[in-house]
């Protein structure tokens, strides 16, 4: 298993009448934390399985040329990055590597740091949320990238990523003037939806490897049980504090019911946030796919599954909830009815996908399994995690959510049989 270097951040919100005034962070520590490359692939391949558009072809291109950028081990040892090859690319294939990792490396930290399971707390997009969540968050303007469902309430999560050509691979104590902006923002949307707990992970890809700094906040009990263990430096106790500056209104032509059409007034609306890395900074239009309820336009994708497979169920009092977990195996479904082969059976259960190379930019230093399980498997966290503790270097570098496995594999290395893979994927 693979390790990025991380440093973890606890920051507060000072909060005045009008909105948050300030921001305080102090750093708790750094060290090395497990990433399986196959979790960041697993994680980046589950967030478009909602949409009816999916091509497997394009997603499998997509996931062979991130992993042709990224370089990982199977036993202990940084997660590694080709950054003569990012270098030599596009400013959009950049911004994709930057954005993929830093979306799988939040998702994997987040499991050491504090108490969210893969496999049994929740996990969606702000692009694509559950209908249970509709209307429950704004569309538009500055939103997080991740949403984590876990028992002590909702966790919105920001990923960031760039390319940093530094010796230091971690900005100064005091951070980056783009993680000061983005703090900002991000306390304005909190305060917006009720005061919303929120964390933000922020990826330096250089040719130290795979850096993270991650801001927690200090009250959220989300996060109040910090798992420290693994932290190897401690952190300096110089506070960083910047103040959080007031939106300017922006004046447009608006009727005033009591002055009369075409009066001009000022509105206190701030400017509509600049695009940033992540498509979540977007508008979305209404309409498309983002949406989860129609307005006047196409049916969302809840909507024309209904229409498409009919539950009797349904008049039962089944819950929007329930339907949505529906869609998820009927998109599934889908994925394992494709002409893919074969590739062997957990538990009884056939598995279909295919081997991927990892060779969009050189030679393949590893191969990526992407599997669709025909039915959903008895799967033993505690096992698992009992395993990623214990840090064995022999775990093979796999990750199975729901009906998705995959799997990293260095070439020229005989394959994991079938009972090896079942052993370590279901405890």
């Amino acid at each position: 298993m693979s390790t990025v270097h991380a440093r973890v951040w606890r920051f507060a919100v000072e909060k005045g009448p009008d909105g948050p005034e300030a921001v305080r962070a102090v750093e708790v520590g750094q060290g090395p934390i497990p990433v399986a490359l196959a979790a960041l692939v697993n994680i980046n391949a589950l967030a478009c399985d909602l949409r009816r558009t999916v091509d497997q072809r394009v997603r499998n291109h997509e996931i062979s040329l991130l992993t042709s950028y990224l370089r990982g081990d199977t036993g202990p040892g940084p997660l590694g990055v080709d950054c003569d090859a990012l270098d030599s690319s596009s400013g959009h294939i950049r911004r994709f590597i930057s954005e993929c990792t830093g979306l799988g490396v939040m998702s994997a930290a987040s499991e050491t740091l504090f108490d969210w399971k893969s496999g049994t707390d929740g996990l969606s997009s702000f692009d694509v949320l559950p209908d249970k969540l509709v209307g429950t968050y704004a569309r538009t303007g500055v939103r997080p990238d991740l949403l984590y469902d876990l028992a002590a309430g909702p966790l919105a999560g920001e990923a960031r990523g760039r390319r940093r050509d530094a010796k230091q691979m971690l900005p100064a104590v005091k951070g980056t003037a783009q993680q000061k902006e983005r703090l900002q923002k991000l306390a304005t949307w909190s305060v917006k939806h009720g005061d919303h707990d929120y964390f933000m992970s922020w990826v330096w890809l250089g040719t130290g490897g795979v850096y993270v700094d991650i801001f927690l906040p200090e009250d959220s009990p989300a996060t109040a049980g910090l798992k420290t263990g693994w932290i190897e430096e401690p952190g300096s106790q110089q506070p960083w504090h910047f103040r959080v500056p007031r939106p300017e209104p922006r004046r447009r032509n608006a009727t005033d019911p009591e002055r009369g059409p075409g009066q001009t007034f000022v509105v206190d609306e701030p400017a509509t946030d600049s695009p940033g890395m992540t498509m979540a900074d977007d508008p979305v239009p209404t309409g498309t796919t983002h949406d989860m309820v129609r307005v006047d336009g196409p049916l969302s994708p809840l909507e024309q599954f209904e229409a498409d497979f009919p539950d009797p169920a349904a008049s039962a009092g089944g819950t929007r909830a329930d339907r949505a977990q529906r869609m998820v195996e009927a998109a599934m479904d889908r994925a394992f009815s494709r002409d893919e082969a074969p590739l062997g059976a957990l538990e009884g259960v056939p598995v279909r996908g295919t081997w991927l190379r990892a060779d969009a930019v050189g030679p393949a230093r590893h191969e990526v399994m992407v599997g669709v399980l025909g039915e959903r498997v008895p799967v033993d966290l505690r096992a698992q995690r009992r395993r990623l503790e214990a840090g064995m270097g022999t775990r093979l570098d796999l990750f199975l959510e729901g009906r998705l496995l995959t799997l990293v594999h260095p070439v020229g290395e005989p394959r994991p049989s079938w009972g090896r893979i079942a052993e370590e994927a279901l405890g």
